[in-house]
């Protein structure tokens, strides 16, 4: 990127540059505030805390992504929480 110079201003690379940030910062963003709102704040929550974990899975699937043993068990414990979180956390009786 240093060496670019005025390579960089080629129209075509900015936008491919602004497709990139919409696509992976403004468009998620926005999907998550409207899914907030149509949404339990708990499960929404749980939704959120899951989100590493797919990710993590996606890599692997999709990109051949390698994870080793603590990147499997992180996910494991993520999932386990999650799902205690969903099955254990209700409500507090007063």
């Amino acid at each position: 990127i240093a060496d670019g110079g005025y390579a960089l201003l080629d129209p075509k690379l900015l936008l491919l540059g602004l497709g990139v940030a919409l696509l992976s910062s403004a468009i998620p963003y926005s999907l998550e505030l409207e899914a907030l709102r149509h949404l339990p704040t708990r499960v929404f929550g749980v939704l959120m805390s899951l989100e590493p974990a797919v990710a993590a899975l996606v890599g692997l699937l999709v990109l051949g992504e390698l994870l080793d043993l603590r990147a499997v068990a992180a996910i494991g414990l993520v999932t386990t929480a999650a799902a205690g979180a969903s099955l254990f956390g209700g409500r507090k009786q007063v």
